[in-house]
C-alpha cells in the first residue's frame, strides 16, 4: 500500500517520557546517557552544568554528517546538478558522470569543501531501477537521508508530484529544483519574468492538486552557478544543514525539560494538597503569595542569584534572562499584607477581596490552595521559557570561557 511506503522505522526510533521527543538509539548526539544527564541537571536547577552540557554536545553536532539526496526523473540533469553545487567542472577526476543516456544506475557518493560533513547522494532517477514509485521509495532508503533535493526539467511529471508528496508524509525536508534554466530561455518566445513566472505557477499548481504545501522552489541553470536561484539555493541549504544538525535536538531538549518541570510541578501539588507546603519549604505565612512566588522560583532555579549565575556564565547581563519573568504573580494581588481570598477566576484574571465576613464564609484551606498551586504554575511556565532561552542561547550564542564554568583557585 502506498501509505506503507517511507514510514518510519519503529525498530529504529526511541520515544523518552510522554512528550513526543523521539531519540534515534544508534544517535551520537543524544545517547540515553546524555538524556539522563540532561534530565538530572534540570531536576537539580544546576543551570550551568547544563550550559556545560549542551556545548559539549554542541562540538558532537559539529561534526555530525548530513545526508542530502538529488532525485527525479531520469535524464532531468541530477548529476550536472550535484557538480554545479560542488562547484566543479563534468570534466574533473571527482565529478559526478553525465549524459544523455542514464548514467546513474545505483545511489553514488559525493563530497564538497562547499558543504562540510554532508554527504551528497546521486540517487537513480525514477524508473532506473524499479517499475513503481512504491518500489523506487523502498529500495532507495529515503528514510535516512536528512534533506531530499527533487530536480525537474522541461515538465513537472507525476513522478516528481508523487514524490514531493512521499516527502511530506514522511515528515522529510524537501526543496524542488527546476534545472537546464539556459535551455528553457534560450527556446522560449517569452520574456525571463514571464517565463520564470510560468515556470513557478506550473510547480505549484502540480503540488497544490495533491495537497502538497509548497516547499522552497529554486529555478537554475547548472552552467551558470551564480545566476537565477543558485546563489539563493547555496544560502538556504547551508541555514538548513545548520537547522538539521541543531533543531531536532533541541527539540528533544525541549521536551525533556517540559517533562521534568511537570514532575516537580506534581510533586509540589502533593505538598500543597496535603497542607505540608509550608513545613516542606520554610514559607512563613501560606496566605502570602508573594513569599510562595518566590520560594517557587528559588525551587525551580529561577530565582535573581540563579539567574544572575547563568547569565555571568553565558557573558551576558542580568537582565538577557531576568526579563522572561516581566510577567509576574505579584503584580496581580495588593501589597499591603492582608489576607487574601480568591473568588473569581477566569483565564489570567483574579478578583482579591479582604472581607472578613466574607472569607469565613469559605473554606479557607481550598481557596489557599487553589492560590499557590496557580502561582506554582505560572512559576513552572516561566521556568521552561527561560529554559528555552538558555538552551538555544548554549547553541547559538558564541563560545564563551566564563569564570563561573573555569574557576580558578587564588594563591593564599
Amino acid at each position: 500500500m502506498e501509505e506503507e511506503v517511507g514510514s518510519p522505522k519503529d525498530n529504529q526510533q526511541l520515544t523518552y517520557f510522554s512528550a513526543p521527543a523521539v531519540i534515534d538509539k544508534d544517535s551520537i548526539v543524544l545517547s540515553v546517557e546524555v538524556i539522563n544527564k540532561v534530565q538530572m541537571v534540570v531536576k537539580e536547577n544546576d543551570w550551568i552544568e547544563l550550559v556545560s552540557e549542551v556545548k559539549d554536545i554542541r562540538k558532537k553536532i559539529s561534526i555530525t554528517t548530513v545526508k542530502i539526496a538529488v532525485t527525479g526523473d531520469s535524464g532531468n540533469g541530477m548529476s550536472s546538478f550535484i557538480n554545479a553545487l560542488r562547484l566543479i567542472g563534468h570534466e574533473e577526476e571527482d565529478s559526478a558522470p553525465t549524459g544523455v543516456v542514464r548514467t546513474t544506475q545505483k545511489p553514488a557518493l559525493y563530497f564538497s569543501s562547499e558543504f562540510p560533513n554532508v554527504e551528497l547522494w546521486d540517487l537513480p532517477g525514477t524508473g532506473v531501477t524499479s517499475q513503481s514509485m512504491e518500489n523506487y521509495l523502498e529500495e532507495m532508503g529515503f528514510d535516512k537521508y536528512d534533506l531530499i533535493i527533487i530536480i525537474a526539467s522541461e515538465q513537472f511529471s507525476s513522478n516528481h508530484v508523487n514524490l514531493a508528496k512521499a516527502m511530506q508524509r514522511m515528515k522529510k525536508r524537501f526543496y524542488v529544483v527546476w534545472t537546464k534554466l539556459d535551455r528553457d530561455l534560450s527556446s522560449s518566445p517569452l520574456s525571463e519574468p514571464q517565463l520564470l513566472q510560468n515556470i513557478q505557477k506550473n510547480i505549484l499548481e502540480n503540488l497544490q492538486k495533491e495537497e502538497v504545501k509548497e516547499p522552497p522552489i529554486f529555478l537554475v541553470s547548472s552552467i551558470k552557478t551564480l545566476a537565477h536561484d543558485f546563489p539563493k539555493l547555496r544560502d538556504t541549504l547551508k541555514e538548513d544543514i545548520f537547522g538539521i544538525s541543531n533543531d531536532d535536538f533541541l527539540g528533544t531538549l525541549f521536551s525533556i525539560c517540559d517533562e521534568t518541570i511537570n514532575e516537580k510541578v506534581e510533586g509540589i501539588k502533593g505538598y500543597i494538597d496535603a497542607d505540608t507546603l509550608c513545613s516542606r519549604y520554610e514559607i512563613l505565612d501560606p496566605d502570602n503569595l508573594e513569599e510562595c512566588e518566590k520560594v517557587f522560583q528559588k525551587i525551580f532555579g529561577v530565582d535573581d542569584k540563579s539567574l544572575h549565575q547563568v547569565a555571568q556564565t553565558m557573558g551576558q547581563p542580568d537582565a538577557f534572562y531576568m526579563d522572561a519573568k516581566q510577567s509576574q504573580v505579584i503584580q496581580m494581588y495588593p501589597q499591603d499584607g492582608s489576607t487574601l481570598s480568591w473568588l473569581y477566576h477566569s483565564g489570567s484574571q483574579f478578583l482579591f477581596i479582604r472581607l472578613d465576613s466574607v472569607y469565613c464564609c469559605f473554606n479557607s484551606n481550598y481557596y489557599r490552595h487553589k492560590q499557590q498551586k496557580c502561582v506554582l504554575g505560572k512559576v513552572a511556565e516561566e521556568t521552561k521559557k527561560i529554559l528555552r532561552k538558555i538552551l538555544k542561547d548554549s547553541i547559538f550564542l558564541p563560545e564563551v570561557l566564563s569564570p563561573a564554568l573555569y574557576p580558578t583557585s587564588t594563591p593564599s
